[in-house]
């Protein structure tokens, strides 16, 4: 059976290979498109998102436009076999619009409006700027939406940032007024009678702010989910026009590393393609596995966020960054392997910013693919080169599938709600951390899985993974009960089933609406300091078959068993002998409850065990060398499994009896050991 997508674009049914291109920039050279073509073909770059922060080069003056040099730009392209993501310009206006329209300027949480400059300062709920983005935006799709050069639009960039201006504090009022009908139902949802703050006025109710009201969580909590929804209706605003003229252009915006301030689940009926930006700290040298399994996690999260359809990757660095703490160079290797884990993830694309070095500017020292030398006899271009005839010889891995059998939720509105408890450890409550923790476990044993959130279909899945599950929505509980009962097998945390879905803590015992599943009842939750550590000890005969004690730290709860069987207790404190960690059959399934936080290695083992009693299968059936990862990506006819080295130090993978083909070797491979480089990667065809 076929498990495949159609290519992004019928025009490009290959790799997307390019970058961001601002020959905006350029109009005073005209030698450097003619370079920058040349040169594009020798690195094998076949796409460019162009004009994403063009709105001055585009409209100099309200009302005039000045599209001719897009216009050569684009019949270059389309003249040289060179397509384009073609961008809308919102994310930074022009001055004359800010001098003339103030209004669009942002006004931030202390009420004070921005000056014009730097990126994204602007109010989503501007009518004027609204208006200007449509006009915009239909120019450019009556102009180019049928230009053969373009495969798809880019909107915007990196939209993030929130606006507190009067438009915005009415927009948010009216939002309330929609969800919750009545004052009396939102002064419930938000429990304003602790203080005395009740509302008896619609007209009280402001946004949070550091000198106003911020410690109504659930207030914190809406105004998070308003600034998401009122971008998404931005987002829709902005690609209104651009259908209208050509509804078979595919659409995407540039999201970011699991940015905190937009829920990105609300973006995915709105856009075509997802699209994000990456930009790792490699060869830092605290955890380099660490951060290749967080950046994994991305993968997998924006590969989920459309069902499992590929995903592009539409910015990452070809060398350095000019914006970390430390811009490192990365080593030799390291841009063919984090351009590869990509892939492996999901995505049909590697692209950068930037094709070329800006003259000037904040990002005059950022990475490109061309430099300030101006040519292509560089390392970093040479290893552009490389990927791009790697890409090629990979051509047949387009639109395949991960075929991912785990799940593991990790949900905006949960996140958000954790972050804004107060409580049980505000010197950090790690929520990410702690869902980084359980990926690596499956992660570092090359075991596929999707980051979904807790509304998605769980009956795909046979293991779903919720560490600190704080936040339950209504009819999730059920549904996990249902899935459960249905043969599967869950796995949760301490900190979970605490609050609904307004922040308000569920009565009758936690873990609230897990409670019946899980067959425990949680009575209290004590918070460790740093040089604080208990153990977890695992019981006699347990049903994980797993001996021992462990370093138990930061968080640990105090349970009680209704019904479920104590696979490991705890070894200190006045809680020493209680469950730290509990399995429930319930059903056809197991629910798992894990008490305290525990270290990956601990979990690495734990979830071996219970991804073999699950059924769910690994890449490669056996143990991986430290700092290796496995992942795979198929058609249904064909597996494409990835190995990748993370480490400085070459590593061999054993295989498995299988026969498999090098794509990029082109070379078979029976039953014997892969050598990995170091930073090495390998992509190995069999058959499924």
């Amino acid at each position: 059976m076929s498990s495949t997508f159609p290519p992004i674009s019928p025009k490009l049914p290959v790799f997307m290979h390019g970058a961001d291109y601002n020959p905006d920039q350029w109009q005073h050279d005209p030698q450097v498109l003619e370079a920058d073509i040349r040169m594009m073909k020798l690195a094998k770059c076949n796409v460019m998102a162009i004009g994403i922060f063009a709105w001055s080069a585009l409209e100099p003056v309200e009302g005039t436009y000045t599209f001719e040099w897009l216009d050569r730009v684009l019949d270059t392209f389309a003249a040289n076999g060179i397509y384009a993501w073609l961008a809308t310009p919102s994310g930074a206006r022009p001055a004359w619009m800010a001098e003339q329209y103030p209004e669009v300027l942002r006004v931030g949480a202390n009420r004070v409006r921005n000056l014009f400059g730097a990126r994204h300062n602007h109010c989503f709920t501007s009518p004027v700027y609204r208006e200007k983005v449509a006009m915009m935006n239909s120019r450019l799709a009556e102009r180019y939406a049928q230009h053969p050069a373009v495969v798809g639009w880019h909107i915007s960039n990196e939209y993030g940032g929130e606006c507190h201006c009067s438009y915005c504090q009415e927009a948010f009022r009216g939002w309330l007024q929609k969800k919750y009908g009545t004052l009396d139902a939102l002064n419930m949802a938000w429990w304003t009678s602790f203080w005395s703050h009740t509302y008896t006025s619609w007209s009280q109710i402001e946004s949070p702010a550091p000198h106003g009201e911020n410690l109504v969580h659930g207030m914190n909590l809406d105004w998070k989910r308003f600034v998401t929804d009122q971008t998404v209706d931005f987002c829709r605003l902005e690609i209104a026009p651009l259908k209208a003229v050509n509804a078979q252009l595919p659409v995407t915006t540039n999201l970011m590393d699991a940015f905190e301030g937009l829920n990105y689940w609300k973006f995915a009926d709105v856009l075509d393609v997802i699209s994000w930006d990456a930009y790792p700290t490699w060869h830092d040298a605290k955890d380099q596995r660490n951060l290749a399994a967080w950046f994994a996690l991305n993968h997998d999260l924006f590969r989920s966020l459309k069902g499992g359809q590929p995903f592009l990757l539409m910015e990452s660095t070809p060398s350095l960054t000019n914006w970390q703490a430390v811009s490192k160079l990365k080593k030799p290797g390291m841009h063919l392997l984090s351009s590869l884990q990509a892939v492996a993830h999901g995505s049909d694309s590697v692209q950068y910013f930037q094709w070329r070095k800006s003259r000037g500017a904040s990002e005059k020292l950022h990475g490109a693919v061309i430099d300030h030398v101006g040519h292509e006899h560089t390392r970093v271009f040479r290893d552009v080169a490389e990927l791009g005839c790697a890409l090629e010889k990979l051509s047949e891995v387009i639109g395949t599938s991960v075929p991912a059998e785990t799940a593991l939720i990790f949900d905006w509105e949960n996140r958000w709600a954790v972050k804004n408890s107060q409580g049980p450890r505000n010197m950090g409550i790690k929520y990410e951390e702690t869902v980084l923790s359980h990926y690596r476990a499956f992660w570092d044993s090359g075991i596929p899985v999707d980051v979904i959130d807790m509304d998605v279909d769980f009956s795909k899945y046979k293991l779903i993974v919720a560490p600190m599950l704080y936040l339950v929505r209504p009819g999730v509980g059920e549904r996990i009960e249902q899935f459960v009962a249905d043969g599967g097998t869950f796995v949760t945390t301490y900190w979970s089933g605490i609050v609904d879905e307004n922040d308000l803590c569920f009565q009758g015992g936690f873990p609230g609406p897990l409670r019946k599943t899980l067959g425990i009842w949680s009575e209290e939750i004590d918070a460790l300091y740093d040089h604080e550590k208990n153990r977890l000890i695992f019981t006699e005969g347990n049903g994980l078959d797993l001996e021992g004690e462990y370093e138990s730290h930061e968080l640990c709860e105090l349970i009680h068993t209704e019904g479920a069987e104590t696979l490991a207790v705890y070894g200190d404190d006045f809680y020493a002998g209680r469950p730290a960690l509990t399995v429930n059959s319930f059903g056809h399934g197991k629910a798992y409850y894990i008490a305290t936080r525990t270290d990956t290695e601990l979990l690495k083992l734990l979830y071996k065990q219970v991804v073999e009693q699950a059924g769910v299968k690994a890449v490669l059936q056996m143990e991986l060398p430290p700092e290796v990862t496995a992942q795979v990506r198929t058609n249904g006819e064909y597996d494409y499994v990835f190995l990748m080295n993370f480490a400085q130090q070459t590593q061999i993978v054993e295989l498995d009896g299988d026969t498999y083909w090098d794509m990029l070797l082109q070379e078979t491979w029976e039953a014997k050991g892969v050598q990995l480089e170091p930073y090495g990667v390998r992509v190995l065809r069999r058959s499924k």
